[in-house]
């Protein structure tokens, strides 16, 4: 059974930074695509960033380049979120998403979704 088990979510101050983890289990890890996505109430779910674990081959949404990095730990088959310089519009619900044969940002390309972690950045 697939489990992709997220952390690091939480409250801060525009400019501050969080961390967010993503632990995959049950599933082939190795040389495939995770990706982080949020969405926000009342909106559709976006692509933040993606990963190809295989070659680690990255994609940024324009609106975090520059302040966001994906990274991955295969020992751990853990995919991280470094997001800094966050502002109140990255508030939202961040969701790890794994296996797509894409790799690309279209959440319905995505097979495998964790429970999602809150993020919200206060003025």
């Amino acid at each position: 059974q697939v489990q992709l088990v997220e952390s690091g979510g939480g409250s801060v101050q525009a400019g501050g930074s969080l961390r967010l983890s993503c632990a995959a289990s049950g599933y082939t890890y190795s040389s495939n695509c995770m990706g982080w996505f949020r969405q926000a109430p009342g909106k559709e779910r976006e692509g933040v960033a993606v990963i190809y674990t295989g070659g680690g081959s990255t994609y940024y949404a324009d609106s975090v380049k520059g302040r966001f990095t994906i990274s991955q730990d295969n020992a751990k088959n853990t995919v991280y979120l470094q997001m800094n310089s966050l502002k109140p519009e990255d508030t939202a619900m961040y969701y790890c998403a794994a296996e797509s044969p894409t790799c690309g940002s279209w959440y319905p390309d995505y097979n495998y979704w964790g429970q999602g972690t809150q993020v919200t950045v206060s003025s």
